[in-house]
């Protein structure tokens, strides 16, 4: 099977207009990206898929390869799809990875793709939840998983809800999971998913893969110790100045 990584990229950003240009060292965070996500030896292809001139022109400039894309979609997903279809049907699968995290795994990367050969129709990763802060963050989406390691639900609240316990002792009580944005799609799948109607479980949660789970579609799940921070605002990114050593 190949399998192939597509990093959506927009300028457009209601926290952070621009994000895929900011400069990280040197370094453009969508070049970052790009060069750890290259690491990954489980990937038969990589590109960038914008709807953006500057952006394709700045992928360009450091040798990447480049989709254009419409302006229109919605969602990381739907731009995946039209990268796919532009890309001819020689992909098998493909890896959904997150334009805004330069530090990503190659082996997140290669452990989503594992799962793809496996049999997987739609893969994705988790992290085991060491925190109550997290564990209550809405903003940190949860994973429940099934004994066969496929997704139940996704909820930006902690479930299950332990009735006679105080959050601080839930995480003794039962593992959760935090739900990373990296995910794997077989290409017919793909195509499915992308021309699903919205599903009243995403509306509420606002999350796209409820839509997937609510129409019958498994999700496969991984789990993995690695986390790369996302950088969503500039204040992230101020941060990763500060911490980051240079090259």
């Amino acid at each position: 099977m190949r399998i192939f990584g597509v990093i959506p990229a927009r300028y457009g950003s209601s926290r952070f207009p621009g994000k895929p240009l900011a400069m990280i060292h040197g370094k453009s965070m969508i070049q970052r990206v790009y060069e750890q996500a290259q690491k990954a030896e489980e990937l038969s292809g990589l590109v960038v898929a914008t709807d953006d001139e500057r952006i394709a022109q700045a992928v360009k400039d450091f040798g990447g390869d480049v989709v254009m894309t419409q302006n229109t979609h919605q969602s990381g997903t739907d731009r995946c799809q039209e990268a796919v279809v532009k890309l001819g049907k020689s992909v098998g699968a493909v890896v959904n990875i997150q334009g805004d995290e330069p530090f990503i795994q190659a082996e997140q990367i290669n452990q989503v793709a594992a799962l793809l050969k496996q049999g997987a129709p739609i893969a994705t990763l988790v992290k085991p939840i060491s925190s109550t802060s997290t564990l209550l963050d809405p903003n940190k989406v949860k994973a429940i998983l099934n004994k066969n390691n496929q997704a139940i639900y996704f909820s930006r609240s902690p479930i299950p809800f332990f009735k006679n316990k105080t959050a601080e002792h839930w995480l003794s009580a039962h593992q959760y999971y935090k739900h990373l944005g990296i995910y794997g799609y077989r290409s017919d799948i793909l195509h499915e998913i992308s021309h699903l109607e919205q599903s009243s479980l995403e509306i509420a949660e606002s999350l796209e893969q409820l839509r997937w789970i609510e129409n019958g579609y498994a999700i496969h799940v991984g789990i993995t110790r690695f986390e790369s921070p996302s950088i969503d605002t500039p204040e992230d990114l101020a941060k990763v100045l500060r911490e980051m050593p240079q090259d």
